[in-house]
């Protein structure tokens, strides 16, 4: 038949679909390639260096906030390119099966108390994390960078 439309049918004893037309030609499977081969290995070839880290995202708080006066208006968006640039360097030092978590906040100094505070599922002996602090007359500015190990 020309113009016969193929409907998924469900093959429940192997979980993979078929596709049958109309005519009654014979079926093609359908299947995902896995991406890479698991390895089975559980530990990474190369573990973070803390103190790296620190190092770059101290680095780049430092020369985008210096000299800088606090703006309410303007924080979120300076606040999400500060972000934005310290994973881009932390993930150019090319740590495998790491993912990265970076948070930064901006507060104006007003003579106030402040307490952040946050919580995940970690792994103590293959996760770690960094925090860098640059503070002026206007304001602190903190930057988290989490880097957590998937495997």
């Amino acid at each position: 038949m020309e113009g016969a439309k193929k409907r998924p049918d469900k093959d429940t004893s192997k979980g993979k679909k078929t596709y049958n037309d109309a005519s009654g030609t014979a079926p093609t499977e359908e299947q995902a390639k896995p991406k890479c081969r698991n390895t089975y290995r559980l530990e990474p070839r190369t573990k973070v260096q803390d103190g790296l880290i620190r190092d770059k995202a101290q680095a780049i708080l430092t020369n985008k906030l210096q000299g800088a006066t606090y703006d309410g208006a303007s924080s979120p968006f300076l606040c999400a390119s500060i972000s934005e640039e310290i994973l881009k360097a932390v993930k150019d030092l090319d740590y495998d099966r790491y993912k990265y978590v970076v948070s930064v906040l901006i507060v104006e100094k007003a003579n106030q108390a402040m307490i952040v505070a946050s919580r995940c599922l970690w792994d103590v002996q293959r996760d770690t994390w960094v925090s860098a602090k640059c503070e002026t007359d206007t304001f602190i500015a903190l930057a988290l960078v989490m880097a957590c190990y998937y495997d």
